[in-house]
């Protein structure tokens, strides 16, 4: 049974570690942890959400992932193996991203920028462009891939995978996922 809304705001500003492994070819950046993932200690926890479904999908994993009860062992090293990081612009959990003061998205570009100059993926892959623009002070950006690279790894801005942005879909966000796995070579262009 899940967490009911009073237990889960018990982990507002609970963080949720990095997922890396030894190689990182691919880094998703999220906004923030939400709190069940908060709660449960793994990224995109919410059992709704269309992260790990968008990227099988896109052909950049090849099973399932539940992450809603936290990360299996097997599943951390699989996605561990394929080169896929996840990490958050901003490393506290909130019930939602609008929580978030633009401040602290600021600051999150710069822990970013940071940690890309330490693990050197081939591809940064920022979820949400609302995100990106406050985090990097860039108002023009467009998703996509972005026209200056980030301490050497090709820099992009991909839809989010929060039900929120109801306008995409699992589908919808597969064929933006699979252009960057292609970028990271993760995936064959096809």
């Amino acid at each position: 049974m899940p967490p009911s809304r009073a237990e889960l705001e018990k982990f507002n500003g609970v963080t949720v570690p990095d997922l890396l492994g030894p190689r990182v070819d691919l880094l998703f950046v999220g906004i923030n942890p939400g709190l069940l993932s908060a709660a449960v200690q793994a990224h995109f926890a919410r059992r709704g959400n269309r992260f790990y479904p968008a990227l099988r999908g896109a052909g950049i994993i090849d099973r399932d992932i539940d992450a809603s009860g936290g990360f299996e062992p097997a599943d951390l090293r699989y996605l561990q193996g394929r080169g896929i990081g996840i990490t958050n612009l901003v490393a506290r959990a909130s019930a939602r991203a609008d929580e978030l003061d633009s401040a602290e998205l600021v600051a999150g570009g710069l822990r970013l920028t940071t940690l890309v100059a330490e693990i050197r993926p081939k591809v940064v892959a920022v979820l949400g462009i609302t995100a990106y623009r406050l985090a990097f002070t860039d108002r023009s950006a467009k998703p996509g891939r972005q026209p200056a690279d980030l301490c050497g790894a090709q820099l992009w801005v991909v839809p989010n995978p929060s039900g929120l942005n109801a306008h995409e879909t699992a589908r919808s966000l597969a064929v933006h996922y699979r252009e960057v796995g292609v970028a990271a070579g993760l995936v064959g262009d096809r």
